[in-house]
């Protein structure tokens, strides 16, 4: 198995898969270049998101985004949103971007960036495909209790002990791709 081939979800307990789909990122595909980062000629665009079939007790969701791609040795956190209610099963393009417009209640935490925002795919030069799971985290109870500055690592770390089920896309971006991605949203 290469470092590739690494599922940051794998070694955790398994949880129910439920159903996850985005205007925005097919799964195992490129990205739009409108997520990748503005330094790459994207503009950190946030994906539409939404989701159906989530267990039973689910009482809020988490969606995070992250590469275990990133030269880093720990990846790289582009986004993380936590106590997300229940209600709520999808999320409008840019929701995540500065000025957009996530639901009342949701903690989004700071990315590697220490911004409390989508930061888009910036792979490096020389650093071959990296993939991107978006994540959306099925939780069992309506708010999780995070610092507001508490890192997306954290966030995994209670999310462990909390989620439900989990659904998954996984895209795909590497250096300069924004130039060669589709057209932005």
């Amino acid at each position: 198995m290469s470092d590739r081939d690494y599922d940051p979800y794998a070694r955790l307990d398994p949880v129910p898969a439920f159903t996850l789909t985005s205007e925005d990122i097919t799964d195992g595909q490129p990205l739009k270049a409108d997520q990748y980062g503005s330094g790459s000629g994207g503009q950190d665009v946030s994906p539409q998101l939404a989701w159906e079939g989530a267990p039973e007790g689910t009482k809020s969701y988490a969606v995070t985004v992250y590469d275990p791609d990133a030269p880093t040795g720990s990846g790289f956190w582009h986004w993380a949103v936590a106590n997300l209610p229940a209600t709520v099963t999808s999320l409008p393009a840019g929701a995540g971007s500065p000025g957009g417009s996530l639901p009342k209640g949701a903690l989004t935490l700071p990315n590697e960036m220490r911004l409390k925002q989508f930061a888009g795919a910036t792979p490096p030069q020389g650093t071959g495909v990296h993939r991107y799971f978006v994540v959306v985290h099925a939780v069992d109870v309506p708010a999780l209790e995070l610092d507001p500055e508490s890192t997306p690592a954290v966030l995994g770390f209670n999310l462990h002990f909390h989620t439900l089920g989990r659904a998954i896309l996984v895209g795909t971006g590497e250096f300069e791709g924004a130039a060669a991605g589709s057209p932005g949203v």
